[in-house]
């Protein structure tokens, strides 16, 4: 089973190696999407976790106990037809290749399913027409 979560570490948590543990305690893979980590800040990871339904359900048992918030993503992107002027920046930094143009008509094209929502689309747009749902 798969989950996408974002952590969130309190200053004092960011040091903690939490990938590695849910590796190790919990045979829960973890692929990181977005991080902004930093020593004596808060602290956000974005994380797709794969395992089994019950280890899953222990390792976020136990990031909770270790005062780590836990929220599951549903965010999605978003782009606006209307404002979009298919300039094509956003190809350049989609790591999926979700966003691409058309060939032969230099279209935008969203490609939903290949999207990981790390969100590298949004700022990079120069008319705002890429957004999230949240």
């Amino acid at each position: 089973m798969k989950k996408r979560v974002t952590l969130t570490f309190p200053k004092r948590s960011v040091q903690m190696p939490i990938t590695y543990r849910l590796a190790k305690d919990f045979n829960i893979a973890a692929n990181i999407i977005r991080a902004q980590v930093a020593p004596n800040q808060i602290g956000k990871l974005v994380v797709e976790l794969s395992g089994d339904i019950d280890q899953l359900d222990a390792a976020l048992d136990w990031m909770r106990s270790q005062d780590i918030g836990v929220s599951f993503s549903n965010r999605e992107i978003l782009i606006d037809e209307e404002s979009c002027v298919h300039c094509g920046l956003c190809t350049g930094v989609c790591p999926t290749e979700a966003l691409s143009l058309d060939p032969q008509s230099f279209k935008l094209i969203f490609t939903r399913s290949r999207c990981i929502v790390c969100e590298q689309c949004i700022p990079t747009c120069p008319v705002q027409a890429i957004s999230t749902n949240l």
